[in-house]
């Protein structure tokens, strides 16, 4: 198990769990169900460690590409580069930080609804799965993936934001999105410094060619 994208002192981070010999698991069905076994927001599955070939579940669903499994594998690997079911990911160390590069369009969509204040953020409480939010939501929308975000510091590209999955497979609320990050970089078109959940850090930066690098701290748990 790593922790992914994590605090300036180590603690925070998503739990990312990792089977590292995925040729144990080979059926998708299998994977699917151990992946809500352990109830993780994501679970990794690695099909081959020197290629960088990864297979990405939630408890509910599988995912083509998903931020934290991509750092955290970078990170536990050290390769240059993931083989996802979305596309390649550039990946790179640079001591503190564990970097992917990957576009936008890979990402799952979500809502986001930007508040006045990250205090207005951290006061949000977290929608029921299947129902209509409070979160500014047009009414003839059922509630589902929304991310929430505040300025803190507009120039210096600083963010407060929570993160609301809403498929109902108990992970009610997510301790860091790098996806949302990635496509809310890709939507302001500058590099962001994002404190979500209870304290994790994501950093972003917007790259030529439609390209993002999504970048934080990882530790090994267990």
């Amino acid at each position: 198990m790593l922790r992914v994208f994590c605090g300036a002192n180590g603690g925070y981070g998503n739990e990312l769990g990792v089977v590292r010999e995925g040729s144990v698991m080979p059926e998708r069905a299998d994977r699917q169900e151990f992946a809500a076994k352990l109830g993780f927001s994501e679970t990794v599955f690695v099909d081959d460690p020197e290629r960088g070939v990864i297979d990405i579940y939630t408890p509910s669903v599988r995912l083509p590409f998903a931020g934290s499994p991509c750092v955290g594998a970078a990170w536990l690997l050290d390769v240059p580069e993931l083989v996802t079911q979305a596309g390649v990911v550039g990946a790179r160390q640079d001591g503190e930080f564990s970097w992917i590069e990957a576009r936008a369009e890979w990402a799952p969509p979500m809502t986001f609804r930007q508040y006045a204040t990250a205090a207005e953020v951290d006061d949000l409480a977290v929608p029921p799965p299947g129902e209509r939010s409070e979160m500014g939501v047009p009414p003839d929308e059922v509630w589902g993936r929304v991310y929430a975000w505040a300025w803190e510091d507009e120039p210096a590209g600083r963010i407060r934001a929570r993160g609301f999955p809403g498929r109902g497979d108990g992970v009610d609320e997510d301790e860091a999105t790098g996806a949302a990050a990635l496509l809310l970089t890709d939507r302001l078109g500058r590099a962001l410094n994002i404190t979500q959940g209870a304290g994790s850090q994501i950093l972003t930066a917007p790259q030529p060619g439609g390209w993002v690098e999504v970048g934080g701290r990882v530790f090994l748990e267990r």
